[in-house]
């Protein structure tokens, strides 16, 4: 049987750390940064890991 292809979108969107944590950017950077507050740009700005079984389901479409 032939092996599953990385799902290219996700992957681009998604990085596996070296202990199999998977990290991604949060969603609301893109524009209208003016009208967020300090504390909510600081926190958009900084990536964060995804956990549970969600992750575990990611990890099969990436591959690892």
């Amino acid at each position: 049987m032939p092996k599953q292809k990385t799902h290219k979108g996700l992957s681009k969107r998604l990085k596996v750390t070296a202990s199999g944590k998977i990290k991604h950017r949060r969603a609301g950077g893109g524009h209208l940064m003016s009208g967020k507050n300090a504390k909510r740009r600081r926190r958009i700005d900084s990536s964060a890991v995804i956990t549970g079984t969600i992750a575990n389901k990611i990890r099969v479409k990436m591959d690892k």
